[in-house]
C-alpha cells in the first residue's frame, strides 16, 4: 500500500482524503512541516509516499496521473508530489531542506507557479533544483490547484464540476495518434471495454494474454483449411485486435504499467501475426484434401520477412534520429505541411498499412478468398508501404543536416547484431568505410549471399562463397560508429540478407518440411531482434554480448546455414534447420524471460508499431 501525507489544516467539505483512499493510499494528516518530516521518516522504505496539500482542489484523475503512474520515480501536480521507493531518499532530503523554508512563487526549471505556503510545491521545486527528474503529466482540462482563499476555492470547485473527469479519463486511454481503422472502427467501443475490465479488476496482462489466445485459436481455425474455418479465423483475428487495443487502453486508463506487461505487449503482437501466417499456410495445405493442397509456406515466410524488415527500418531510423541535433529537412517540412491537411493525414496513415489496417485486410481476405490470394495482396501492400516509408526516410536523411550522437550509433550497432566473426574481421580491417559506402557495402554483401542462394542449385558451394563475402562486407560496414546519413539502413540490410538466405535455401531444398523449418528459424531469430529493439526502447541496453556470441550473430548464422546446405542432403538440411530453430528459440527465450521479469526491466507499455 502507498502512503499519502496530507499537510496543513483539513478543509471542511473536501473530498481529498476520500479520493486518495480510492487511489490506494493510506492517508496520514500532518499539521505542519515538522510533523510531515517525522511521518515521512516513519513510512516503510519500500512504499510509495505522496505529500498532498490539504487545500488541494482537483479531479481524482489529476491525482491519479500525478501520484500513481509506476513509470516515474518522481512526479508532481500542483499541490501534490510523490516518490516511489527508489526516489525516497531524494524526497526525504528535499523535505528536510524545505521544512523551515519560506518557499517561492515560481517553480524551478519551468515548474508551475507555487503557492507560497504549499509544502508539496516547495518540495517539488527543491527536487527540480537537485536535478531530480520530476514528471509533471499533461492535465489538459483537468483541474489541480491549491486555492489561497474561499473565493478561489469556490471557483476551483466550479471548474472541477464543469469538466467530466471520467470522459477525460476515457479519452486519454486512447492513443493520440493511431491508424484510421483503429481510430474509427475499434477505439470508439474498445475504450469502454477497457473501463469494464478495469472495474472488474482485470489487468492489461490478462487482456494481452486473452488477445494472444484468441489469435492462436484464429490461426487454428485457419489451419483447418475449410471455408467455415477461414471465416471464423477472420472474425477471431479482428476480435484479437480489439483485445490488443483494449490492453493498452486499460493500461492507460488504470495506469497499470509493468515490466511483464512491457514484455508481453512487445512480443505478443508479432507472435499473433506470425502464428496466423503459419495457420494460413497449414490451411492452404489442407484445403484440397489428400494431395490437393496449396503450398504457400514460401509466401508465409516471405510475408514474415517483409514485415519484420519493415519494422527494423522503423526502429533503426527512429533510433538514429532519437536525439540528433540540427534535425531539419525540407522533406520533413513538407511532411509536416501535409499533416496539417485533414484528409492527407488519414491517407498517409493508411497507405503505410499499420497493424489495424493490415489485420483487417488479412481478416477480410481470409474469410472471402484463399490463403494464396491473402498472401499475394499482403505482400503487395506491405511492399508498397515499405517502399513509400523507406523512400521518405532516405530523402529526409539526405536533405537534413544533423549531428548524430554516440547513443544513436550504439543503438544502431546493437540493432546490427554483429557476432564474433564480424568482430574478428573488424579488428583486422582497422578503420571503417567512408560516408555512403557503409550502407552500400552492407547492401552489396547481403545481395551477394542472397542471390547466390537463390540463383544456384541446392548443395553447391557458391552460397558459401557468398556468405564469406557477406561476413567480410558486414564487418567493414560496422567497423566505425554508425553516424552517417544513411547508416540506419545497415541493420535492415542485415536482416533482409539473413532471412532471405534462409528462405532461398529452404525453397531450393525442395523437400517437405524445409520451408516450415525455415519459418521457425526466422521466427526465433526475429524474436531476438524484436527483443533487442524493446530493450533499447526502454533504455535498458541491448541483450548481453554473451547471448549474441551464443547464437553467432547475423553473419555467423548466415554462414552456418549456407555451409549446412552445402554439406548435407536436402532431407538432412531440413532436420538441421529444425534443430537450429529450436536451439535459437530456447536460448533467446530463456534470456529474454530472465530479463523481462527482472528488476532491471523497464516498466513501460508499448505504444504499438510505427508501421
Amino acid at each position: 500500500m502507498s502512503t499519502a501525507i496530507v499537510t496543513g489544516q483539513p478543509v471542511p467539505g473536501s473530498s481529498l482524503e476520500h479520493d486518495l483512499r480510492s487511489l490506494g493510499f493510506e492517508v496520514r494528516p500532518a499539521a505542519d512541516a515538522a510533523e510531515t518530516e517525522a511521518l515521512l521518516a516513519a513510512v516503510p522504505a519500500g512504499r510509495r509516499v505522496a505529500l498532498v496539500d490539504a487545500r488541494f482542489v482537483g479531479h481524482p484523475h489529476a491525482l491519479r496521473l500525478g501520484l500513481t503512474d509506476p513509470r516515474f520515480p518522481l512526479a508532481a501536480v500542483p499541490g501534490a508530489v510523490t516518490a516511489q521507493a527508489a526516489a525516497r531518499q531524494a524526497l526525504t532530503r528535499a523535505v528536510a531542506r524545505e521544512t523551515s523554508a519560506e518557499g517561492g512563487t515560481t517553480g524551478t526549471g519551468g515548474a508551475p507557479a507555487l503557492a507560497v505556503d504549499c509544502l508539496a510545491d516547495r518540495v517539488a521545486g527543491a527536487l527540480d533544483a537537485d536535478g531530480g527528474a520530476v514528471h509533471r503529466p499533461e492535465l489538459g482540462s483537468l483541474v489541480a490547484t491549491v486555492p489561497d482563499d474561499p473565493q478561489a476555492r469556490n471557483e476551483a470547485r466550479q471548474a472541477v464540476a464543469a469538466v467530466d473527469d471520467e470522459a477525460v479519463r476515457l479519452k486519454s486511454a486512447v492513443k493520440s495518434r493511431d491508424g484510421f481503422f483503429t481510430t474509427f472502427f475499434i477505439s470508439p467501443y474498445s475504450r469502454y471495454l477497457a473501463r469494464w475490465c478495469a472495474r472488474r479488476g482485470l489487468t492489461p496482462n490478462q487482456v494481452t494474454t486473452a488477445s494472444l489466445l484468441t489469435a492462436l485459436i484464429a490461426a487454428g481455425c485457419a489451419a483447418t483449411g475449410t471455408r467455415g474455418g477461414f471465416v471464423a479465423a477472420g472474425v477471431l483475428l479482428i476480435a484479437s485486435f480489439v483485445l490488443d487495443c483494449t490492453d493498452g487502453q486499460l493500461a492507460r486508463y488504470a495506469l497499470k504499467y509493468s515490466t511483464l506487461g512491457a514484455w508481453l505487449d512487445a512480443t505478443f503482437d508479432r507472435a499473433k501475426e506470425y502464428a496466423y501466417y503459419a495457420g494460413l499456410a497449414l490451411g492452404a495445405s489442407a484445403a484440397g484434401g489428400s494431395g490437393g493442397g496449396d503450398d504457400v509456406w514460401a509466401l508465409a515466410l516471405g510475408a514474415m520477412i517483409l514485415q519484420t524488415c519493415r519494422h527494423v527500418v522503423d526502429f533503426s531510423f527512429n533510433e538514429a534520429n532519437h536525439d540528433a541535433t540540427a534535425n531539419t529537412s525540407p522533406t520533413a517540412a513538407l511532411s509536416d505541411k501535409l499533416d496539417s491537411v485533414g484528409w492527407t493525414v488519414w491517407l498517409r496513415r493508411m497507405i503505410v498499412l499499420p497493424i489495424g489496417e493490415r489485420w483487417a485486410l488479412i481478416a477480410v481476405l481470409t474469410a472471402a478468398t484463399t490463403p494464396r490470394i491473402t498472401f499475394y495482396v499482403l505482400l503487395a501492400g506491405c511492399a508498397f508501404a515499405a517502399t513509400y516509408t523507406t523512400a521518405g526516410r532516405v530523402l529526409r536523411s539526405l536533405t537534413r543536416k544533423a549531428q548524430r550522437t554516440d547513443r544513436a550509433a550504439q543503438a544502431l550497432a546493437d540493432l546490427a547484431d554483429s557476432g564474433p566473426l564480424a568482430g574478428a574481421v573488424r579488428r583486422v580491417a582497422g578503420k571503417g568505410l567512408p560516408g555512403l559506402a557503409v550502407p552500400a557495402v552492407a547492401l552489396l554483401g547481403g545481395a551477394a549471399v542472397t542471390a547466390a542462394s537463390a540463383l544456384t542449385d541446392f548443395g553447391g558451394p557458391l552460397p558459401v562463397a557468398g556468405a564469406v563475402v557477406y561476413v567480410l562486407a558486414s564487418a567493414l560496414a560496422v567497423a566505425r560508429p554508425l553516424k552517417g546519413a544513411l547508416d540506419w539502413l545497415v541493420p535492415p540490410f542485415f536482416r533482409a540478407a539473413e532471412y532471405g538466405t534462409v528462405l532461398a535455401l529452404a525453397c531450393k531444398a525442395g523437400v517437405n518440411g524445409a520451408l516450415p523449418a525455415a519459418f521457425g528459424l526466422v521466427a526465433a531469430v526475429a524474436y531476438h531482434h524484436y527483443d533487442t529493439v524493446y530493450r533499447i526502447r526502454g533504455n535498458a541496453g541491448a541483450p548481453p554480448a554473451r547471448l549474441v556470441r551464443a547464437i553467432g550473430g547475423h553473419e555467423g548464422r548466415t554462414l552456418l546455414v549456407t555451409v549446412l546446405a552445402a554439406v548435407l542432403t536436402a532431407a538432412q538440411f531440413q532436420a538441421a534447420l529444425t534443430v537450429l530453430a529450436v536451439a535459437v528459440a530456447l536460448v533467446v527465450l530463456v534470456e529474454s524471460i530472465r530479463f523481462w521479469v527482472s528488476a532491471g526491466a523497464p516498466a513501460v507499455h508499448d505504444e504499438g508499431e510505427t508501421a
